[in-house]
């Protein structure tokens, strides 16, 4: 037996949970893999209680927040098989799977939340496409402040980070740790703290949010804000479980995925602003890159963008087609 169905088991569940009807109450899981002091993780909440208030109880759905009921890694697999119903997942880590999942991973291609979304727009057709094919259908997306660049020595150049072990999150990042002669350590958000206090890592590329969750000022001084990306986290449900509640059900599920998506994307900028203010009001300096930073950085996001494109021209040129026009 698994460790997810155990857990599932525990709480009362059975997997066999799939084959019920919303002809009565039903329980879902919906694992996330940040804490609860996140945007995403908050806006979670409010989606799962709109469906239990709009359904009058009929579909409760329990939010299993910070990794606690199944690893981030895990969560698409765990939807697709029907293991849990629904999940959020941070699209970047789906890269292996299919190069789509990458763009917005690819630094300096959307800086701002106007272009990012644009891309996403841009990408979203292709996204749910391939979704669909695993038997996972999407429901939302909420997008990352822009991700910076956090370190115990001030960085002016990538030359001040030669050699050192740079946390990465997804394939991409792996690719980017490469360029800037760095090691990359795959380390998943719950594990930063011990990470960088037992050395695995010396240095990251990720949002303040996820600097004051994992209250960054604990092992680092410095955030450089390289405003490199925007990536965003999606929400999936199976596809079995959504088709088999009635349509009254389904089309709440959808007004509150429509609703999530755009208090997700009105509220992350002043999410983004809070968050720097945190960080500087424990202690960190927060600064703008040095314009000698921001060109090296800028070069490999050329060099990735067209590594990129190669994996899969046809698919991808499309993507891109969209956004720039």
């Amino acid at each position: 037996m698994s460790k997810l169905t155990s857990a599932l088991l525990i709480s009362g569940v059975a997997i066999g949970g799939l084959t019920s009807t919303a002809s009565f109450a039903e329980k879902w899981h919906m694992p996330t893999p940040y804490g609860d002091g996140n945007l995403q993780t908050q806006i979670a909440y409010s989606f799962a209680k709109e469906i239990k208030d709009n359904t009058n109880g009929d579909l409760d759905i329990t939010v299993h927040s910070g990794g606690s009921l199944v690893k981030h890694t895990e969560i698409p697999r765990s939807v697709k098989t029907g293991q849990v119903q629904m999940g959020e997942v941070f699209l970047g880590i789906l890269g292996n799977e299919n190069p789509i999942y990458k763009h917005d991973n690819i630094p300096f291609l959307a800086t701002s939340f106007e272009d990012a979304k644009k891309l996403w727009e841009a990408a979203k057709p292709s996204i749910a496409k391939e979704l669909d094919k695993d038997g996972m259908m999407l429901l939302y997306t909420v997008a990352w402040p822009a991700q910076s660049l956090y370190s115990k020595e001030p960085v002016n150049s990538l030359a001040d980070l030669k050699g050192q072990k740079m946390r990465a999150y997804s394939p991409t990042q792996s690719r980017l740790a490469d360029l800037m002669n760095t090691t990359p350590m795959t380390i998943q958000t719950p594990d930063i703290p011990q990470a960088f206090s037992t050395g695995i890592i010396q240095a990251m590329i990720t949002s303040p949010s996820t600097g004051v969750d994992s209250q960054a000022w604990d092992y680092v001084n410095y955030y450089t804000d390289v405003k490199a990306w925007i990536p965003k986290n999606i929400v999936v449900v199976n596809k079995r479980a959504f088709r088999r509640l009635d349509k009254a059900t389904q089309q709440v599920i959808l007004d509150a995925a429509k609703n999530a998506e755009a208090a997700g994307w009105t509220q992350i900028a002043a999410r983004a602003a809070k968050d720097k203010a945190t960080l500087v009001e424990n202690g960190m300096v927060v600064s703008d890159p040095s314009p000698q930073l921001v060109e090296e950085l800028k070069a490999i996001g050329k060099t990735m963008t067209e590594e990129w494109k190669a994996e899969a021209p046809k698919e991808i040129g499309e993507i891109l087609t969209r956004y720039q026009n």
